[in-house]
């Protein structure tokens, strides 16, 4: 009788406190065999000036808690997308708001929050420069370069004190020979690296493949020859002012994303610039943009980057869809699948 008291009383307390029994299964068990090695993401943009992706209207307590979940996968970089788009910007630069006759003042100072978590992190930090959305598209080139000139200066006076403040991305991203491309990345690129003592600067275009928006709206992709073609060229000329190049990987098919690296690599090579690649880890496939991409989707796309010789990897982007923090549920399991498959200790799993 005791004994079946005490056994009603365990399983009482089991209902009363919500507690489940763990599962007694891994994934590990189910994995089949000769699957993808990949290689670790060690970077991330954060985009909080947005194109396209809904903000998560986060202060400095959630992007404290982001930046920490990031240190626990093994990012060591963050790489702000852009300070400004159009009329929003991300702190409030006197050289912006002068130019642009309808730029919003900011509420917070977003480049300072992150520099500062950087700081705490130890994080190396590149800043973003200003993507008007307008004067680069109308052929108005030299409005671009001038504001960014003036800006690039102005950041440097006001942040370049922080540690973590370690280079440069050039916003404007392209998909092939447009837009004077290669005459704004040469000028800002050397300008950015003057200013900082030799800063590295960075890029991400992407591929002007099947998914790319013009193509799905009746442009050709470019094959692998015109691509190669182009992008010499491109390079050619912005040697000296870029050191790092990541293409995107999210707009070309899966089996000829292999094909398209290996090309980058060689023309990284060829001129001088370090290869990395930007693994999107949001999904392209979806009726809906944008999701947190599937995992096996992510994984392949890490596999054809090793094979290919990246140098390393950035994602666009983590606090959107791989962060454990989220507003996106599925981002959070995409973070347990990638730390039980690097076998990283995951401090933010229940």
């Amino acid at each position: 009788m005791k004994k079946y008291f005490l056994i009603c009383i365990a399983v009482l307390s089991v209902f009363a406190t919500g507690c489940k029994p763990k599962c007694e299964f891994t994934d590990k068990q189910f994995e089949t065999p000769g699957i993808g090695q990949g290689m670790e993401i060690h970077a991330t943009f954060l985009d909080e000036i947005s194109w396209d992706i809904p903000h998560q209207n986060w202060g400095v307590k959630e992007w404290d808690a982001d930046f920490r979940a990031m240190k626990d996968m093994g990012i060591n970089t963050v790489v702000m997308i852009r300070c400004g788009l159009g009329r929003w910007i991300a702190a409030p630069f006197e050289s912006v708001l002068e130019a642009k006759w309808d730029a919003i003042y900011p509420p917070v100072d977003l480049v300072e929050m992150f520099l500062t978590l950087s700081d705490k992190y130890d994080m190396k930090f590149f800043f973003g420069i200003y993507d008007s959305g307008y004067w680069w598209h109308i052929g108005e080139y030299q409005t671009e370069i001038d504001v960014n000139m003036k800006l690039i200066d102005e950041v440097w006076a006001k942040y370049g004190h922080h540690k973590s403040f370690q280079g440069w991305y050039l916003s404007q991203e392209v998909s092939r020979r447009t837009r004077n491309i290669a005459g704004i990345f040469a000028e800002l690129g050397k300008h950015a690296k003057a200013v900082s003592g030799g800063l590295p600067c960075m890029i991400s275009p992407y591929i002007h493949g099947i998914k790319t928006d013009q193509v799905m709206a009746g442009d050709q992709a470019t094959t692998v020859e015109e691509h190669e073609r182009e992008w010499d060229e491109i390079l050619s000329k912005i040697q000296g002012a870029v050191d790092i190049m990541a293409f995107q990987d999210g707009q070309v098919d899966y089996q000829e994303l292999y094909d398209y690296l290996v090309v980058n690599k060689k023309l990284a090579d060829r001129y001088g610039i370090h290869c990395w690649t930007n693994v999107e880890s949001f999904d392209r496939d979806m009726p809906i943009r944008f999701l947190p991409i599937k995992w096996e989707k992510l994984l392949y796309k890490l596999e054809a980057a090793r094979k290919a010789g990246m140098e390393d990897v950035v994602t666009f982007e983590f606090s959107h869809f791989m962060s454990p923090n989220s507003s996106y549920t599925q981002a959070g399991h995409l973070y347990d699948r990638y730390c039980e498959h690097f076998g990283i200790k995951n401090k933010h799993e229940k």
